[in-house]
């Protein structure tokens, strides 16, 4: 009987530190990782909703003003090049990368908006009910990318927040050194300057 108490005692004790390291946020690093994993991939997924679609948006365009060439083609050069971005698995932690993905998505916005604006003298377009309703589900994408870009920013502010405090540096330090501060969204110097509006 008295061998089998110190045995117990030292299960318990083993069962004791196993509730305390879960209780003092060892397993944040992951869970917080995993979050922005998850956040990354709705970005992504609404990224793809919006180039799927272009060629519809441009093709309904084209029909009606083949004479803004320039314009459809910026679009279809935009969405091409967003397509052909190859995206490496650590793109969040890989600044060139992310920055790269940033730039090209940030190109194929503007040609939209550059679309979108060019329809806007094209009546008999703006009265097209195929041209509705994808300007419809673009805004509606629109939207849905602003909602999963905040949801991004918000999971990697947690997890850098995580890595860069105590105990999480610790925990980083000791269990997942090969956790690395996630990347996140700018916006261009030259998006921050207000515009300036003459009367």
């Amino acid at each position: 009987m008295s061998a089998a108490l110190p045995s117990f005692r030292a299960t318990l004790a083993a069962l004791a530190c196993l509730v305390l390291l879960t209780g003092c946020g060892v397993n944040a690093i992951p869970t917080l990782e995993e979050q922005v994993n998850a956040a990354w991939s709705q970005v992504l997924n609404q990224y793809q909703r919006r180039a799927d679609l272009v060629p519809n948006l441009v093709s309904t365009v084209q029909g009606v003003a083949a004479q803004e060439r320039e314009v459809l083609e910026s679009v279809t050069q935009a969405r091409s090049r967003v397509g052909q971005l190859a995206i490496p698995a650590d793109i969040t932690s890989n600044p060139e990368a992310f920055r790269q993905f940033q730039e090209g998505q940030q190109a194929l916005t503007g040609a939209l908006s550059r679309l979108i604006a060019v329809s806007e003298a094209y009546p008999v377009l703006r009265s097209s009910e195929n041209f509705l309703t994808l300007q419809s589900q673009l805004e509606g994408t629109e939207n849905r990318i602003a909602v999963a870009r905040r949801d991004y920013i918000e999971a990697v502010r947690l997890y850098n927040t995580e890595l860069r405090t105590i105990p999480g540096r610790w925990w980083a330090a000791w269990l997942y050194p090969e956790a690395r501060p996630k990347e996140n969204f700018t916006i261009d110097e030259a998006d921050q300057q207000v515009p300036e509006v003459e009367f």
